[in-house]
């Protein structure tokens, strides 16, 4: 991306999605929930990340991990990260199906305020029942 005459660095915007029938959402939250409790560290060790959320949409039956990174190369960590990949197969055993994992160029930004709240240790979080 060129700015007037000048290249502007941008981040890799890291997306994986699955999707699951509507009768496996409790399971398929509760495994996202348990999820943190062996990746947050092994993300946060990784070299350039910036942020990383991961969600579920009780609508369209779908799981998100966002990722946002300084360099496609940091990006690409994840594809070999050992707590990750153990996390896949269980998923697929709960009848998520997943997309091919995309790294994005951005296009353009917005910034907002933001908070998700306050940080809650995972092994606390217990998943509500939504259904």
């Amino acid at each position: 991306m060129h700015t007037y005459g000048h290249r502007v660095k941008q981040p890799v915007v890291r997306i994986s999605k699955g999707r699951f029938v509507p009768e496996k959402y409790d399971e398929v939250k509760r495994l996202i929930v348990e999820s943190a409790i062996p990746l947050r560290p092994a993300i946060q060790a990784l070299d350039g990340l910036l942020y990383y959320h991961a969600g579920l949409d009780a609508d369209t039956n779908t799981i998100v991990n966002v990722s946002i990174w300084e360099t496609e190369q940091a990006a690409c960590q994840m594809d070999k990260l050992p707590a990750m990949l153990a996390q896949r197969p269980i998923l697929e055993a709960a009848g998520v199906e997943f997309d091919k994992i995309a790294n994005y160029e951005p296009a353009w930004k917005l910034e907002g305020k933001w908070s998700f709240g306050e940080e809650v240790p995972s092994e606390i979080v217990k998943p509500e029942k939504s259904r």
